[in-house]
């Protein structure tokens, strides 16, 4: 890990404040990227509010969310948020041979067309940047409109979740091992 946490005992106020924001919250604790996060606790206060609300005042359903959050962990071989996420996304409803399939890089075989637009919206935005027209239409059309802006506002909160996870080499907790097969969904 290239940064840790801040030290509990030269902690500012103002991270203090953020921190006990965080932990009173749904996360119940502060970890991952939110503690690289603390350093600045504006930011951390800022995408812990966005994150809050990705993650539990979205219009999807928390099986589709856990699929984008795991779709963007491929896409981004980010071990963390995957170790993070399955468990999750498991619990959610999400099959778990859509999972493992993710995790060995290979395109699922979905039962369910809202989760196959959800893993095709985001692979091909992560690759071409852009959505083609028919997609988009197929998109709307599928999950409407609040769940696909809900949907993109969430790839964006988890690349700059898995950018910091990468960026500082956050490690998986003590015990745990990778699973992604170190392919993206590309």
């Amino acid at each position: 890990m290239r940064l840790g946490p801040p030290d509990p005992a030269t902690m500012t106020a103002e991270q203090r404040r953020v921190q006990d924001i965080i932990t009173r919250g749904p996360r119940g604790q502060v970890r991952g990227p939110l503690a690289i996060w603390l350093h600045r606790p504006e930011l951390a206060q800022a995408a812990q509010a966005l994150g809050a609300y990705c993650r539990y005042g979205s219009s999807l359903e928390p099986r589709l969310s856990e699929l984008a959050i795991l779709t963007m962990a491929v896409v981004w071989q980010s071990d963390f948020e995957w170790w993070a996420h399955k468990p999750i996304a498991l619990k959610a409803g999400l099959s778990e041979s859509v999972t493992d399939a993710l995790a060995a890089g290979r395109p699922p075989a979905f039962a369910d067309a809202e989760e196959e637009i959800v893993h095709t919206v985001i692979t091909t935005l992560s690759t071409k940047r852009r959505l083609p027209d028919a997609l988009y239409a197929t998109a709307l059309d599928l999950l409407g409109r609040d769940r696909l802006v809900d949907l993109i506002g969430l790839c964006g909160y988890y690349t700059l979740i898995s950018m910091t996870l990468n960026a500082f080499e956050v490690p998986l907790p003590e015990g745990e091992s990778p699973e992604l097969s170190g392919t993206s969904a590309r």
